[in-house]
């Protein structure tokens, strides 16, 4: 599922598996004020999750630096067949790659607007009020979280 988060400072995208809805969702109803902070308290369910989007930001930004964006393919898997790498929104092609769904589907999360939009969800019904499993190492472990979204965040549609 690809997962693209706008804020004030622009907007980023990445691919991620479909129960990272759940933990985004939950990193919501923490308040996040930005895309940093709404992946650091994603953190807190999957570190793996929130650790591969870190990393996957800082080579996109590393490579942006030493190249012009457009010498970059964004989209691209490795050839093991993971996941196309995260990436920041710089330009038209980034913007319409961070608008395509993948698998599952595609939403947006706006931290700024106190947002979430589901432009495509197959995966499964995105709840204000609900619980998830714990992930460690990649795996779900047998501890539980809840989470509630605070009244002034919407889900669309």
């Amino acid at each position: 599922m690809r997962f693209t988060v706008v804020d004030g400072n622009g907007a980023m995208s990445f691919v991620a598996p479909g129960y990272a809805l759940k933990i985004l969702t939950a990193a919501c109803s923490k308040r996040p004020s930005d895309h940093r902070a709404l992946i650091a308290y994603a953190e807190e369910y999957d570190p793996r999750l929130a650790d591969g989007v870190v990393k996957g930001l800082s080579q996109f930004d590393d490579a942006r630096d030493q190249a012009s964006p457009a010498t970059k393919p964004v989209s691209a898997a490795d050839e093991a067949g993971t996941a196309p790498p995260p990436f920041r929104v710089v330009d038209e092609l980034t913007r319409r790659r961070s608008l395509e769904p993948e698998h599952a589907g595609l939403v947006v999360f706006n931290p700024t607007a106190k947002r979430i939009v589901q432009i495509q969800n197959s995966y499964a019904v995105l709840l204000r009020k609900d619980r998830g499993r714990l992930r460690r190492n990649g795996r779900p472990v047998r501890k539980l979280y809840t989470y509630e979204l605070p009244a002034d965040w919407s889900i669309v549609p």
